[in-house]
């Protein structure tokens, strides 16, 4: 089995695949675990974690032939790797390095500062949607959008504060806000009669105004139709009162890896 793992800013993304599964569309993960992102946390405390959820859902961790691991935090790759090799006796391949290269396109002014997580996600949303124009949206610590090109290609996108740190950041700054969990508003009403109310309204229906106003802005400069796809844990909610995304696809980034450990070798 292949290990793949997504490191992001709060959540890291483990997943099991049968290596060479993902030969055309999406694969499906054997199973997936997530944790909150720490890069303190040692090797020794990954498998522990680790170790016992893989043994509740019947897997042996002996049967962890590779290891691929994508990062936006640099500082917790050196455990990770240290994780590969002590307890499952492989070296971990790390995305974007030798021998497993991007083997797309980074059509960007400074294709060395694209986030490996948006590259894996081009690679992805080309095994689901080739040949065509694909603007993916990914909800996490930061909301990024990204047009990918028919042949695969990065061609750039937008980085904007994600929903979650744009309300941690609101209730930080005003003493007397409350926090509030982001769930879809009762009603379409945008005229709150309560603190909390307002506070979802603003929170969701603002987010839903900027995401339709950027997409739209998107489709326009590219001016070819565009699929757009989603993935991130706030994707569904969004999608269910706006229906703002073509298809959404839970493990985009995951699938990413291991479409990336299938072409190993063949990179760019």
């Amino acid at each position: 089995m292949l290990l793949a793992i997504d490191v992001g800013n709060t959540n890291a993304k483990f997943a099991l695949f049968e290596p060479g599964s993902s030969s055309g569309q999406a694969a499906q993960p054997l199973t997936r675990w997530r944790i909150a992102t720490d890069d303190r946390r040692t090797a020794d405390e990954y498998m522990v974690w680790l170790d016992q959820l893989m043994r509740i859902e019947g897997y042996d961790r002996a049967g962890v032939t590779a290891v691929i691991i994508s990062t936006v935090v640099p500082r917790a790759l050196h455990n990770l790797q240290l994780l590969a090799v002590k307890y499952f006796g492989v070296d971990a391949l790390v995305a974007g390095r030798e021998p497993v290269t991007w083997g797309i396109a980074l059509k960007v002014d400074e294709p060395q500062s694209v986030g490996a997580d948006r590259a894996v996600n081009a690679i992805s949303a080309q095994a689901v949607e080739p040949g065509k124009d694909k603007l993916v949206i990914s909800f996490g610590t930061a909301t990024t959008l990204d047009h990918i090109g028919p042949d695969g290609a990065y061609m750039g996108g937008i980085i904007a504060p994600g929903v979650n740190l744009s309300l941690e950041a609101l209730v930080a700054a005003a003493a007397k806000l409350p926090r509030i969990a982001i769930e879809a508003p009762a009603t379409s009403s945008v005229i709150g009669r309560t603190t909390e109310s307002q506070m979802l309204i603003g929170v969701y229906w603002g987010y839903v105004s900027m995401m339709e106003g950027l997409i739209g802005r998107m489709k326009s400069e590219i001016d070819k139709p565009l699929t757009v796809i989603a993935t991130g844990g706030l994707a569904t909610l969004f999608q269910e009162q706006a229906h703002l995304f073509d298809r959404i696809e839970p493990d985009l980034t995951l699938n990413g890896l291991m479409h990336l450990y299938n072409q190993r070798g063949a990179g760019a």
